[in-house]
């Protein structure tokens, strides 16, 4: 039998010691590090990210930056957990839980198209840094106050959640899919609706329909979906936060 793999997050990462000789403190900061690796994965991806790609990009051998993690994947979180931080909620108090839900999951969707690396480690790692933690508990906050409790409140937040990034998690897989294409969208678009007529000829009904939307702006189409399936998805909680 294999050993069983175990994930240290780097959040569990205990700080070094304070007896540390000063010529073994890192030249960088965990937030210089952070920053140069959100900007490397957003430019190439997250097959380009290594410690010494970074390193370089820094200045800075790889030494420096394993002094504030173990390996890429306690680097990864780090960078994943900066995603999080571009979800900025409402005081749930003024806004109430519905608009905070909104914000939430606007934000959320906003933050992951900003960088699409990130569809790939959302639910493949922890995701238990502080600005994950702090939207999580922002949104559970205003869900409680809003009436829900006990598993409908879990239940709930999780539906939100769920709906964010099932609905998000296409768009990204696109905008990397287009990026490595080295296409623009439109011209991605084009060459796909001419495959499109080729492999659905024995479905009309469903070429005429994506004729039709041929000329609508892509982009736009996209978050209009998304609103109106969350739009949906409140009203819904809505009703069933007054059921018994």
């Amino acid at each position: 039998m294999p050993p069983k793999q175990r994930f240290t997050s780097v959040w569990s990462r205990q700080s070094a010691p304070k007896a540390t000789p000063v010529r073994e403190h890192p030249a960088l900061s965990r937030d210089h590090i952070v920053k140069a690796a959100v900007e490397l994965l957003d430019a190439e991806g997250l097959d380009a990210l290594s410690m010494r790609r970074l390193g370089s990009r820094l200045g800075s051998g790889a030494t420096s930056i394993y002094w504030h993690v173990s390996n890429k994947d306690q680097l990864l979180e780090l960078a994943l957990d900066e995603v999080y931080s571009e979800v900025r909620l409402p005081d749930p108090d003024v806004t109430g839980w519905h608009d905070t839900a909104a914000a939430f999951a606007y934000g959320m969707r906003e933050a992951v198209l900003g960088h699409p690396w990130s569809v790939t480690l959302i639910g493949s790692m922890p995701s238990i840094g502080p600005n994950a933690l702090k939207a999580i508990s922002a949104l559970s906050t205003a869900m409680q106050l809003g009436g829900f409790a006990g598993v409908t409140l879990e239940f709930a937040v999780s539906s939100i959640v769920s709906y964010t990034l099932g609905a998000t998690t296409p768009e990204a897989g696109w905008i990397n899919t287009v990026g490595r294409s080295g296409a623009d969208q439109a011209e991605w678009v084009a060459d796909m609706s001419a495959q499109l007529h080729i492999a659905g000829a024995e479905h009309p009904e469903l070429i005429a329909r994506y004729d039709s939307l041929h000329d609508l702006d892509v982009t736009q189409m996209r978050r209009l979906s998304f609103d109106y399936g969350l739009s949906a998805l409140l009203d819904g909680l809505a009703l069933r936060l007054h059921q018994t």
